[in-house]
């Protein structure tokens, strides 16, 4: 048995989950609990005993009654000897230590007998910490914008420092932020044309980004190597260097406080990416299949049709939502652009009800809920098209 691995184990391990369990009594205490101390000398010594009780357990025992058990005894122990806590704060300290418990499965001591085990636990305990604490320092001011949006005015002037939420009021009192910048705001239609115009971005973007992408690809003409290796020079410049001189174009062309001009700077700046990812990506299509289409009798245009477009899907869906995400929070070319409030983006809405001295703060940020939250749950259901995207085309055969 090698002890060496045994005791680092134990000590990363048991500061991980103490250090974890310190974070969430601090943020119960922006719920309103009032926590004096964070024990944290005595949470170490039961994270100890439970690191101990898991790793010479082993797999003796079923790992999902192991693993209930254990947490069900340590949350038990952990709420009778520290300070009173609501049923909600236990039942946060129980998933805890059913997530802690659940990653130590593999922790028994045959597995820590291994060679160059040491550094690998040690690896992985300061990854899993580094994840948690980024996650927090990104997550925690949208946990404030959220709450925030719930808060009544006098609440606000009140204490604004605190971000509980009052459960006791009824729903229309927790959501009126939302009922009144929806009524009142006419948050709706800044909705609809955020919608029109990235969704209108995306399909002008692949309608001509597929065909360029596999010009650039598979055909040969003059200026094709510059065209390549050029195509992102345009992201050379900062985007308040183009505003100006299209300001003034948009405006002789009667553009201005119109979608469309939205949609043709949009498409101007994603064009060229959207081509940049997609050549690659065609590229790593076998030329044999092509061949076989053109001996079938299909034209250039039907191959890009019947046969790149299907076995490209996921690189097309990974444009699309890299192109939808840069339409929807775009704000600069929406600011000098829009000036009729009939024709904001959600972006430029927020901006305009920032410009109001008179207008309540979770107002505001019940419009940064607004457009925030469906981006966010865009990304988080097709993450995995993008990363696959991304990285599709990097490696040829």
């Amino acid at each position: 048995m090698k002890f060496k691995s045994l005791i680092i184990t134990l000590i990363a391990s048991s500061i991980f989950l103490t250090i974890i369990i310190c974070i969430w009594k601090i943020l119960a205490t922006l719920q309103g609990l009032s926590f004096t101390n964070l024990n944290f000398n005595l949470n170490l010594l039961l994270s100890l005993g439970l690191v101990i009780t898991c790793v010479f357990i082993g797999k003796k025992f079923n790992h999902n009654l192991k693993i209930f058990i254990l947490s069900l005894l340590f949350t038990i122990l952990y709420t009778f000897l520290n300070e009173n806590s609501p049923m909600w704060f236990s039942v946060g300290i129980f998933l805890l230590i059913l997530f802690f418990t659940n990653k130590l499965k593999k922790y028994d001591l045959k597995y820590l007998n291994q060679d160059f085990i040491s550094e690998k636990i040690v690896f992985e305990f300061l990854s899993l910490f580094a994840i948690v604490f980024f996650a927090l320092v990104i997550l925690f001011p949208f946990y404030i914008m959220f709450v925030t949006s719930f808060k009544t005015q006098t609440a606000l002037l009140i204490n604004p420092i605190d971000l509980s939420i009052d459960f006791s009021k009824n729903i229309f009192e927790i959501f009126k932020s939302y009922f009144v910048i929806f009524k009142t705001y006419d948050f709706g239609r800044y909705i609809l044309t955020s919608s029109y115009v990235s969704i209108g971005t995306v399909l002008i973007t692949l309608l001509f980004a597929i065909p360029a992408a596999y010009a650039v690809a598979r055909l040969n003409f003059f200026g094709k190597t510059f065209l390549s290796t050029s195509i992102l020079i345009i992201y050379m410049f900062p985007a308040i260097v183009l505003v100006i001189p299209l300001y003034t174009v948009f405006s002789q062309l009667g553009l201005r406080n119109s979608v469309e001009g939205l949609l043709i700077v949009y498409t101007a700046t994603t064009l060229p990416v959207a081509i940049y990812m997609l050549q690659g990506y065609f590229k790593s299509i076998p030329k044999e299949i092509e061949e076989a289409g053109l001996i079938d009798g299909q034209n250039w245009f039907g191959i890009i049709i019947k046969i790149i477009i299907p076995l490209s899907l996921p690189a097309i869906a990974s444009v699309s939502l890299y192109v939808f995400m840069i339409a929807w929070n775009e704000f600069l070319f929406s600011l000098m652009f829009l000036d009729n409030p009939k024709t904001f983006t959600l972006s430029r809405a927020i901006n305009h009800l920032t410009g109001d001295a008179e207008t309540p703060r979770q107002y505001l940020m019940a419009g940064s809920v607004v457009v925030t939250l469906p981006i966010l749950l865009i990304f988080i259901y097709f993450e995995k098209y993008l990363v696959s995207g991304l990285t599709a085309g990097s490696v040829k055969g």
